[in-house]
This record gives structure tokens, sequence and C-alpha cells, in this order.
């Protein structure tokens, strides 16, 4: 059985999409980060990162993440870095070839996402405009 077919089965009667790393890729600091994350929550087999975009912050849009049982109809999975991230329609045409990186640091931890299509970013990192 290959992914795709693996996906499409695990959320059978949802409508959804496949996508791939060039939408949206993981990196190895984060997978690692929400693969304890889904497990913890005991999602490990069929949970999924959500990141949609929406209006707020100091530059107009900001990212808003969350762990979820897996994709809603008209979504697109993207399977990267052992994990699946779900993103909607009008969340992707923000973050079409951006990466998910994670970092421990004390002062400016957590998830970043480096999005090429942020024309201006803030200064704290939690917004941006396309």
């Amino acid at each position: 059985m290959t992914k795709s077919s693996t996906a499409t089965s695990r959320y059978a009667g949802v409508k959804f999409k496949l996508g791939n790393e060039r939408l949206i890729k993981v990196l190895p600091s984060a997978s690692d980060k929400l693969t304890g994350l889904l497990v913890k929550q005991g999602r490990g087999d069929y949970g999924a990162l959500r990141v949609a975009v929406v209006g707020g912050g100091c530059s107009g849009l900001q990212y808003k993440m969350d762990l979820v049982d897996g994709p809603a109809d008209r979504d697109i999975l993207v399977e990267s870095g052992e994990v699946r991230v779900v993103i909607d329609p009008k969340s992707a045409l923000f973050v079409s070839g951006s990466e998910l990186d994670f970092s421990d640091d004390l002062q400016s931890g957590g998830f970043k996402v480096s999005n090429p299509n942020a024309v201006v970013t803030c200064s704290c990192g939690e917004s941006f405009a396309a």
C-alpha cells in the first residue's frame, strides 16, 4: 500500500487533497517535537498539525497552529518529516514553499515558519504580510 492510499483509507469519508513538501516542509527538529506532542496526546497514528493563516498581528497576518485528528473536507494533507500537516486551501496560498522548524531556545524558541511569500515580518516574528 502506498503512502497516499494509506492516508486515503485512514481518513475515509473526508474529502481532502494530498499535497507535497513544495507546499510546506517540516524540518527534522520540528518533526521530532511534533511526533512527541502527537504521541503524548494519543494521536500518534493519525493526528496532524493544522497550519492556518489568519488576520491579526503587527503585520496583518499570523500563523495559527493546532494539533488535530486529521484533515477536514477540502484540506490539503502533506506528509513531511514523518508527520502530517493539514492546511485549508486559502491558507495554502500564503504558506506555499514554507519550512517549519522548531527551536527550544529560551528567548526565541518554539515553532517557526520560514515563508518565502512574506514580504514584511514584524520584529517578534509572529506575524507577516504577503
